[in-house]
């Protein structure tokens, strides 16, 4: 049962261009892939899997998230409070999905990782290309010819 077609591609689309960044979502990417490829439609395998590997998710998901909120403190960006609420909600989502397949008789990890990939998805693509461009508008070219930002680039707004 296992569903090949659900998996995230790594792309240009997803990149941003800040090393860190770029790593921590293709860590993110192959976490959902690991879940998605230990769908087997037996939910004992299911769930202990899913036991396994929650609270390396929700580790990682934290630690990348204080990661892009340090950045954009950092840089001043205008919708980090937006920003910082919808991973304060994805947080949520995530516990409170932990706690009713904890409490309920029935468990799929199909449906949890399917929400995650989209989450994953729209969030990097969507939400995560704000801050991007903002970032980028701030960059300087280096002598190589890669953008990069230093304490320099950062305006005192």
């Amino acid at each position: 049962m296992n569903n090949v077609n659900e998996l995230i591609s790594w792309s240009n689309k997803l990149a941003c261009g800040i090393k860190i960044i770029d790593e921590q979502h293709k860590g993110l990417v192959m976490l959902v892939n690991d879940m998605f490829n230990h769908v087997t439609g037996n939910e004992k395998e299911e769930k202990e899997y899913f036991n396994k590997i929650i609270r390396e998710a929700l580790r990682y998901i934290r630690v990348h998230f204080a990661t892009e909120e340090r950045i954009m403190t950092a840089t001043k960006f205008k919708g980090y409070a937006e920003h910082k609420r919808k991973h304060d909600t994805f947080v949520i989502a995530v516990v409170d999905n932990v706690r009713a397949y904890q409490f309920s008789r029935r468990f799929s990890l199909f449906t949890f990782t399917k929400f995650l990939k989209e989450w994953v998805l729209t969030h990097v693509a969507v939400m995560d290309k704000q801050y991007f461009e903002y970032i980028k508008s701030l960059a300087s070219r280096k002598a190589n010819g890669k953008l990069s930002i230093s304490r320099a680039d950062i305006r005192i707004l």
